[in-house]
This record gives structure tokens, C-alpha cells and sequence, in this order.
């Protein structure tokens, strides 16, 4: 079991500790052949640096028969933004078998690894696709004892190319599966089904030399047995359908992308639509508080029409009459001013018009305004004395 105290001691100096610890949790607990370690690593520009990784190895199943794969999983202290650093780490009776997927070093070579989607991608996924591809390819291969060959020279046995045996006539299935070069389609994460966990030593860590598919018969009989044809029709069955499995992979992921850049474009116009709601709702507020108080002053203008309805005529004579002698020479000396202020405008009126000429103009205008002069004033006193100005 991995000791959380000592993992998230390891972890100080990674950007993402939490994530990394849910990501190598899920991966002990699914593939107990794993184990989480520190160590060493050194960069190819020389520089070392301290790091995590996953250890062990990972069941694969190869013609009906489940092997151990031995694989180190490094995780760069970025993780899971970055991709990890794998290699097949073969033990000392194994050779590494080069193919588009692993170099001659031990690196493994995916396009799950190149095209790391951080958020989308994890280290489950990763074994899961390890696990798909070795089942096709075997990374490794058993040295032989005898003449360090990795097959018999039988020419009618099974030969394991896919560990590590150069492609001849004689190969159960086409070496590269189907494709021209290249890289194969991206595998979609968690798309392949989990497989159990397989204890270190429950099973053979390694596909031993010449174990391969039925029996070998002997050597230079030229007998085609039955177990040879029936052999070939698996290997070509086993073929069609990892490529149909490809096909149906490629296309599944293709639509995923499809819908989750559909759900994208939902979640926007989602975002929109909440916004628009809301400044309808407030709006909705607004217009239904102004409904209110449009309400209230109909009812106040409807309840004065109806008194002023109820009430006599009023006499506009009676309506202007003051209460006070003060307040009656306040209203004749404005109603004067304001008169004086009308006979100014018309004379300037007649002047602009040619009625009457400058000098009449000039007089006429001086008295009145002297007039206007002292009513103002008065006015002025009258408001001072009956208390309208402060």
C-alpha cells in the first residue's frame, strides 16, 4: 500500500501534489504491480532532478496468455499538465524489441503521450493503452540460452516478431498491424475496460523463448499440421479485429471531440441566456415598482378631481384678492413691473419695426425703466416687510 505521509513528502516540490496523489491512488489500486518511488532522474542536457515514479509492471494479454511487462513511469514534477517519461525496463534475461512504440533505450513512444490534454488525461489511461498496444506489440522478448536466437529455427513454428524477432514469411501476423508508418490513432482516455490487477509473480513476467502458439513439430518434417492452420486463422482473426477496434476507437473519438465542442458552445449560450435572464428579472423589478407608484398618483389625481368636482365656482376676482393692504400693494406694484416689462418689449418692437424713431425710443425707454426701477424696489420692501424673504 502507498504510505500517503511518505508520498506527499516526495510530492513537496511538485506544482500539482493533490492531483498527483489521486492519479498514482487510482493506479496502485487498480495494478498492484506498480509501486510509487523516488529517485534519480537525469535529463538528456545532463541536469538531474529528483522524481516520483511508478514502477513494476503491467499484465498484458498475448495469444490467450497473460504476461508481466516490467515498465517505469516517471512523473515530471509538472504533472498532470505534462506528459510522464516511460520506459520498458527489461530484466537481464529480456531484450527490449524496437519497434514505432519503444527505441532501442527502453523509451516508450505513444501517441496517448503526445497527445496529453491536460484535465482529460491521466495515468490510467496511459497503462490502459500500454496495456492495448504491448498486447500487440510486445516490448520485450526472451533471450535464448542456447544461440541467443529468439525463435526456433523451426521454419513452421509461431515466431514471436512482435518481441523483438525481425518480420519474416513466417510471421503470425503482419508487423505493423495494418498500418503504412507513422504513429496509430490516438487511443481515447479510459476507453479500454480496466483489467484486474495481477500480483508480480502470479503469472510469467516474460514471454519465455518458443512458447508461443501451439507445439513445435519437428524439426524438418515440411508437415503442416492442423494446429498450424488453425493457429494462422486466429492470428488473422485476432488481426481484423484490433484494426475494426482502431477504427471504431478513431471514429468514437471523433465524436467526443464533436460533442464536447457542442457542449462547449452550450455552456456559453447557457452563460448568455443566465445573464439576460437576470437582467430581465431586474428589469422585470424596475418596471413593476414604477407600475406601483404610476398607480398611486392615478389614485391621487382621481381622489382631487373628485373634490375639486365636489367644490363652487370660484370667482377669479375673489381668487386674487388680498388679505392685506401689504400684500394688495405687492400684487399692484408686480402687476405693474410686469406690465412696464410688456411695453419695453413692444416698444423695441416699434423701433426694430420703424414705427417710432431712435430718439422717441430712447426717451420712452428711460422713463419707463425708472419706473420699473422704483416697483422693483418696492416690491423688494414689501417682501422684506411681510416676511417672504429671509
Amino acid at each position: 500500500m502507498v504510505d500517503p505521509m511518505r508520498l506527499r513528502q516526495w510530492l513537496s516540490k511538485y506544482k500539482n501534489p493533490d492531483a498527483v496523489i489521486r492519479d498514482i491512488t487510482t493506479v496502485v489500486r487498480n495494478y498492484q504491480g506498480l509501486q510509487p518511488q523516488q529517485d534519480n532522474y537525469t535529463f538528456l542536457d545532463g541536469t538531474t532532478r529528483e522524481l516520483v515514479n511508478l514502477t513494476g509492471t503491467i499484465p498484458i494479454n498475448y495469444r490467450g496468455v497473460v504476461y508481466n511487462i516490467p515498465v517505469s513511469i516517471w512523473l515530471i514534477d509538472t504533472h498532470p499538465n505534462n506528459a510522464p517519461i516511460c520506459y520498458v525496463k527489461p530484466t537481464p534475461d529480456m531484450s527490449v524489441k524496437v519497434s514505432m512504440f519503444v527505441d532501442q533505450n527502453g523509451k516508450i513512444y505513444l501517441p496517448y503521450l503526445h497527445d496529453w490534454v491536460p484535465g482529460s488525461s491521466d495515468l490510467i489511461g496511459l497503462i490502459q493503452v500500454m496495456i492495448v498496444t504491448f498486447s500487440e506489440q510486445p516490448p520485450v522478448f526472451a533471450k535464448s540460452k542456447s544461440d541467443n536466437l529468439p525463435y526456433p529455427p523451426n521454419p513452421y513454428a509461431a515466431k514471436p516478431t512482435g518481441f523483438g524477432v525481425p518480420p519474416s514469411a513466417n510471421t503470425p501476423y503482419p508487423p505493423s498491424s495494418g498500418f503504412t508508418g507513422g504513429y496509430p490513432p490516438p487511443y481515447p482516455t479510459n476507453s479500454f475496460p480496466s483489467f484486474p490487477p495481477y500480483p508480480n509473480n502470479s503469472f510469467t513476467p516474460y514471454p519465455p523463448s518458443g512458447q508461443f502458439g501451439s507445439p513445435t513439430p519437428a524439426v524438418g518434417t515440411g508437415t503442416i499440421k492442423d494446429e498450424h492452420i488453425r493457429e494462422s486463422l486466429k492470428t488473422a482473426i485476432e488481426e481484423k479485429l484490433l484494426r475494426k477496434m482502431k477504427e471504431q476507437f478513431m471514429q468514437t473519438q471523433a465524436e467526443i471531440q464533436t460533442l464536447k465542442k457542442t457542449q462547449e458552445e452550450l455552456k456559453q449560450g447557457k452563460t448568455k441566456l443566465d445573464s439576460m435572464l437576470v437582467r430581465l428579472e431586474r428589469e422585470q423589478k424596475d418596471l413593476e415598482k414604477n407600475i406601483t407608484v404610476l398607480k398611486d398618483k392615478e389614485q391621487e389625481l382621481g381622489t382631487a378631481i373628485e373634490r375639486i368636482g365636489n367644490q363652487e365656482s370660484i370667482d377669479v376676482d375673489d381668487a386674487v384678492t388680498t388679505t392685506a393692504p401689504l400684500y394688495k400693494q405687492l400684487l399692484n406694484a408686480y402687476a405693474e413691473e410686469a406690465a412696464l416689462e410688456d411695453a419695453i418689449y413692444y416698444m423695441g418692437e416699434a423701433l426694430r419695426r420703424g414705427v417710432i424713431d431712435l430718439d422717441v425710443f430712447l426717451r420712452q425707454v428711460r422713463t419707463l425703466s425708472r419706473k420699473q426701477f422704483m416697483l422693483r424696489a418696492l416690491m423688494q420692501k414689501c417682501r422684506q416687510k411681510a416676511g417672504l424673504i429671509v
